[in-house]
């Protein structure tokens, strides 16, 4: 399905005429694609782009569900309820938050729901909002790397769109790593200035996603606790991965 998305994307670019550019938002639609999987299809397509993407999948009578994944700056749900007023009966019902949202529509309107949808998103976003561009908290000495720090920032939550959870940055060395779950990257990481090895994982990310030729690299991440069969330990959630300059 992601491959047939891509591909889809990629006719729609080659439309725009003859530029390059990415859609400030993406809407989507297959009839062989699964309600259960346009999700984790959106999320995808939006890691890959860093635009807001409603992927659609075939409800029957003739109707289609949408789920959708936003970036930074853009309340989707927002949008959908702008695009509802500005368009009577073009969404037949719809729910979600800043970061994801859910609706359905008829698939005769899936042309004019894609159209609204994009005009209503470019309105709304500012240019730097479609920099895929990632800010952090910058390093954290090891001496905190810990469970209790994890735990405490996960106690001074809620995070949300305009409050984030704190994610930092900095260097390791890959001492070892593996495929997780056929598409997950489990890391060891030595941390350079301190030698000290930690695990990590990067969710939807493989191998291919680490640079070619370097066992080091600098990573984008947060605190977790993981627990599995009893045992607790901390986790680096790998948000982002590139070579060190």
């Amino acid at each position: 399905m992601l491959e047939q998305a891509l591909a889809l994307l990629e006719q729609q670019v080659k439309l725009l005429d003859g530029s390059d550019d990415i859609p400030d938002a993406l809407a989507l639609y297959d009839e062989q694609w699964h309600q259960g999987v346009v999700g984790l299809l959106a999320s995808r397509i939006k890691e890959k782009y860093h635009r807001p993407v409603i992927a659609f999948a075939d409800a029957g009578n003739g109707e289609i569900k949408g789920s959708g994944r936003s970036i930074p700056g853009l309340h989707i749900r927002d949008v959908l309820d702008a695009v509802s007023k500005q368009n009577a009966e073009l969404i037949e019902k719809f729910g979600g938050h800043a970061m994801a949202a859910g609706l359905t529509i008829k698939q005769d309107k899936f042309e004019h729901f894609k159209k609204a949808f994009s005009k209503q998103v470019s309105s709304v976003l500012r240019p730097e909002d479609l920099n895929n561009s990632s800010e952090t908290d910058g390093p954290i000495d090891a001496e905190y790397l810990t469970m209790e720090t994890s735990e405490q920032l996960k106690y001074a939550s809620p995070w949300g769109q305009l409050f984030p959870d704190p994610v930092f940055d900095d260097a390791f060395k890959i001492a070892n790593w593996r495929i997780v779950g056929e598409k997950h990257l489990k890391l060891d990481l030595v941390k350079q200035d301190s030698g000290e090895c930690f695990a990590a994982i990067a969710f939807n990310k493989t191998d291919a996603d680490l640079p070619a030729g370097d066992d080091t690299i600098r990573i984008v991440y947060r605190l977790d606790v993981n627990e599995f069969r009893g045992n607790r330990s901390l986790q680096l959630i790998v948000q982002h991965i590139e070579a060190v300059g």
